[in-house]
């Protein structure tokens, strides 16, 4: 008789090999990481002997589950911020929470977090995409895992990375030091196009080209991400992408919620696979993948969970349940994704998915021994039916809870026996995590708090972070009376635009953190046709420093910069207790008086509707001398234009009329 190391002996052998092989009383043998022979618990007691026989009636053994999707770290987050958009969760919660607190540390101990949680549903393997990849590799090593571990990369500033071509070195490092390794297949992972540049793509897909690897990367996961590509390109998401040459390189594509046929074409034509995550789709309401329609045109599609800071759990069993309940509401059709496939999906299809399949994902002689054991018999599970045998797989995707899962070996090491963790010790990680979250918890109410603080969070491209200006505001009885000052000998017009703009003010509960500013800006020509948009956000302090000749005052901005979302994301993230608009039509002045730079703005008000003219002139200031003598200067211009004291308004737009609320 042969020797191995291990026996798993007469249970329901699930293989999920190509010809989908059943056998109700099998068993599978195991020698140091491979899997030996898998055949009926006769043949198998017959042919071999073992050191360790594992009794596994009344149970399913079945390939362990590849999780083709996740950011592990992110235990740490779970919780943070639910029932939002996800833009305003990922740029406003996540992302700044990340930038405070994401470090090696982090990544190590939330990866051993996720690591526990994974082998107890039953996962052996795994896609990650984050940060410090390289402490990720080592955790999810130590914990005796296998993962496909993609360095992310972003265009802008991340917490590992002060430049995308940071990114791109650590990527580098990471792959040169892991390739090779038993458990770990580096990777690298472009976090999104939207957050991405082509010179980004095509220096990942060089990266991945080079050293043979897989690169992760989200693609449509919104209906938002795909307009913005048709506005931005005029392409569509997955046509953009190729247009770099990122599919080139084995692409595992995360979520591809809003892909038509023909991208679903040039994927599979790449041999790209997907990353299908249906919880998180629908928690975050970004839609429901056509699926059935991916694999009808045979797209290799993966189930993956998603992080749990956006599912919220890190449980297969699930998952692969809703994929397959999700397919077929979405299809109209209970046929639709039935539940081998769905298994399928979460075994050796996900395998294929991690670009992995030839070694994992099913099991067959000179595989590695990637195995989980699940009990059959729990109350939930009864009765069974054996009419017909892949009742088997209906049984294991509709009715198992991760619960059921009692061993998991993972390259022909052990786990979890009999539901205890063998690589890791839960409760002091359990320790540390509480830890954590005090600290989280007390960034975020300082954060939230602090309407600055927010707005420091989802703005990249700061302009400056306060701002003085004098000003004066005065209705503008004849407008003729303009080419006095522009005629005048003393001033010089450097620039003359027209403007439409359309600003929102966003009120607080708390009045002396100050108003918000959303304006759009419209440039527009002499037919009034809109030439170039620009957005920007403005917190103003309520009130004004100080008055010069009770005409100029002197006013202060906290914070400018540009508005790069929609206006419903400041809606849902500022979350004002009142907003209103106001809607005008500008024609600005950029001019030196006396060798000084000044700004007049002749508007009229058109939403609300107020009759009058207005003129407004106004210049930055740094300091009390500065302030006081262009102050003066505008006294003199206010004397040229024959604008009296009559007609000087003190106060802004926002305090003329009561304007309708938001």
């Amino acid at each position: 008789m042969e020797q191995v190391d291990l026996i798993l002996s007469g249970g329901i052998v699930v293989t999920m090999d190509t010809e989908y092989r059943l056998i109700l009383d099998g068993s599978v043998a195991v020698r140091g990481a491979e899997i030996v022979a898998v055949d009926e618990r006769e043949a198998i007691a017959a042919a071999y002997t073992a050191d360790e026989v594992v009794d596994c009636s009344g149970q399913y053994i079945m390939p362990g589950l590849v999780n083709a999707h996740t950011h592990v770290p992110m235990t740490l987050l779970r919780g943070l911020a639910d029932d939002l958009r996800l833009d305003v969760w990922l740029m406003g919660y996540i992302m700044p929470t990340e930038r405070e607190f994401v470090s090696p540390e982090f990544c190590r101990l939330g990866t051993k977090l996720a690591c526990a949680e994974q082998i107890r549903s039953g996962i052996t393997a795994f896609a990650d995409m984050y940060y410090y990849e390289a402490e990720i590799a080592q955790a999810t090593a130590d914990a005796g895992m296998r993962g496909v571990l993609g360095q992310t990369i972003l265009k802008f500033p991340a917490p590992d990375a002060e430049t995308y071509e940071h990114s791109l070195s650590y990527a580098r490092r990471f792959i040169e030091e892991w390739r090779g390794h038993p458990l770990i297949t580096p990777a690298v992972a472009p976090h999104a196009p939207y957050s991405s540049t082509e010179d980004l793509l095509k220096e990942c897909a060089a990266l991945a080209l080079e050293y043979d690897v897989p690169v992760l990367i989200h693609i449509a996961e919104t209906r938002q991400e795909v307009d913005d590509s048709l506005r931005d390109y005029d392409a569509r998401v997955v046509n953009w992408v190729d247009s770099t040459g990122l599919l080139d390189a084995k692409v595992l594509a995360a979520h591809c919620v809003h892909i038509r046929t023909p991208e679903m074409h040039l994927l599979r034509d790449h041999q790209c696979t997907v990353a299908h995550c249906p919880t998180s789709n629908l928690k975050l309401a970004s839609g429901i993948a056509p699926v059935t329609e991916m694999l009808k045109h045979n797209l290799t599609v993966g189930i993956g969970t998603d992080g749990p800071a956006s599912n919220n759990d890190l449980d297969m069993i699930e998952e692969i349940r809703l994929a397959a309940i999700l397919a077929k509401t979405a299809a109209n059709d209970p046929t639709a994704l039935p539940a081998k496939q769905a298994l399928l999906m979460a075994t050796r299809q996900g395998a294929e998915a991690l670009f992995l399949g030839d070694v994992i994902g099913s099991l067959e002689p000179g595989k590695l021994a990637d195995i989980v054991v699940m009990d059959s018999k729990q109350t939930h599970k009864l009765p069974h039916f054996r009419r017909d045998p892949e009742a088997v797989y209906s049984e294991i995707v509709y009715a198992s809870k991760s619960t059921d899962i009692a061993h998991v070996m993972c390259n022909g090491q052990w786990l979890m026996r009999d539901r205890n963790l063998l690589t890791l010790d839960e409760s002091a990680l359990q320790q540390e995590a509480d830890e954590y979250a005090v600290k989280v918890d007390a960034f975020l109410a300082a954060h939230v708090g602090d309407i600055l603080s927010k707005l420091l969070a989802v703005t990249q491209g700061m302009e400056r972070s306060e701002s003085f200006e004098v000003q004066t505001k005065a209705v503008m009885r004849d407008t003729s009376e303009l080419d006095k000052l522009l005629n005048h000998p003393d001033v010089q017009v450097l620039q003359k635009k027209h403007y439409r703009q359309y600003d929102t003010y966003f009120e607080f509960d708390d009045a002396g953190v100050g108003r918000l500013r959303h304006r759009e800006d419209d440039l527009v020509d002499e037919k009034g046709d809109v030439q170039s948009v620009r957005s920007r956000l403005t917190l103003t302090m309520p009130t004004k420093e100080n008055t010069f000749n009770s005409s100029v005052v002197l006013s202060h901005s906290r914070f400018i910069a540009p508005a790069d979302r929609p206006l419903r994301f400041y809606r849902e993230y500022f979350q004002p207790v009142a907003e209103y608009e106001l809607h005008k039509d500008r024609h600005r002045w950029h001019l030196h008086y006396q060798g000084v730079l000044f700004y007049m703005n002749v508007d009229q008000v058109l939403q609300p509707d107020l009759p009058d003219t207005f003129i407004e002139i106004k210049s930055r200031t740094w300091s009390a001398m500065d302030a006081e003598n262009k102050a003066q200067r505008i006294q003199e211009m206010l004397a040229i234009l024959g604008i009296s004291s009559a007609d000087i308004i003190m106060t802004d737009y926002m305090e003329m009329e009561d304007l309708p609320g938001g």
